[in-house]
């Protein structure tokens, strides 16, 4: 028997693994990126809650840029809130100079107003 075979009607090779002929596939390959905490969160929703999504993101291979894109967004939004919240609620170098606990517990709760916004606006979506 052959160890490879080309099938004209759909263009693909077939492999002889035992006694089938199995096609071989690759996955398209990916440039790696960078993915950040948001990334990563997201993309542990996609395997929790998404997998359909998830496998059809690699299989085409986007996932990687899909992932990069997601936590660039995520960490632009989470910077932009924290940014207007402090202004907004007048948390500013002065108050940090002249009362640094205050300055820290009001910080602290800005930010993790700011990553609950993120997370059920862009991540877990």
């Amino acid at each position: 028997m052959e160890k490879y075979k080309y099938d004209e009607n759909n263009g693909l090779w077939y492999g002889l693994q035992g006694d089938y002929y199995l096609p071989c596939l690759k996955l398209p390959v990916e440039e790696p990126v960078h993915i950040g905490v948001w990334g990563q969160r997201h993309l542990n929703y996609l395997r929790d809650n998404k997998r359909v999504f998830l496998s059809g993101l690699q299989l085409s291979g986007k996932l990687n840029g899909y992932i990069a894109d997601i936590d660039q967004q995520a960490e632009d939004m989470f910077f932009r809130l924290v940014k207007q919240m402090a202004e907004r609620e007048g948390v500013s170098e002065t108050l940090k100079a002249e009362n640094q606990m205050e300055w820290v517990q009001r910080i602290n709760s800005i930010r993790n107003r700011a990553i609950e916004i993120v997370n059920t606006g862009i991540i877990f979506v």
